[in-house]
């Protein structure tokens, strides 16, 4: 598929040393890390919530059934019941976001900007350009512009 970025929205900038782009690349990879835990946490969100939803159809089910003391059990015990004291999962997502997730994110752009001019992964475009066979197909360097 055609690309629209520009060719040189991966090159370092003129005059940027090789352990800056490591170092600038190393801050970038660890905050691909926390996207992950983010995505994890977000995961957690939707997993509790929906084993929290089966809990209250298995307490229905129970209660069909003639079991009412193990629907009530389930009721009084599991169903809404905090995963921590005082918050649910989208409580945890949001301290989450707030306390640490957007302010890392937001260091991780500024070293990036004063030391990459806010270009992203050029560290990486470097080691493909190291990794690639040449001439090869599937191993261009750039995608084809659109134009």
């Amino acid at each position: 598929m055609p690309h629209s970025s520009p060719d040189n929205a991966h090159l370092r900038p003129p005059g940027t040393s090789d352990d800056t782009v490591e170092a600038t690349g190393k801050v970038s990879e660890a905050m691909e890390w926390i996207e992950r835990v983010r995505g994890h946490l977000f995961e957690l969100h939707q997993l509790v919530g929906r084993a929290d939803f089966i809990f209250e159809d298995a307490a229905r089910s129970l209660r069909k059934a003639g079991h009412s003391k193990q629907a009530d059990l389930l009721e009084q015990e599991v169903i809404g019941r905090n995963i921590l004291p005082g918050r649910w999962t989208f409580q945890i997502v949001e301290e989450f976001e707030e306390t640490y997730y957007l302010p890392v994110k937001k260091v991780e752009e500024s070293i990036r900007n004063d030391l990459m001019q806010g270009k992203r992964h050029v560290f990486e475009s470097e080691l493909k350009e190291k990794r690639r066979s040449k001439h090869r197909p599937a191993h261009e360097s750039r995608p084809k512009e659109i134009k």
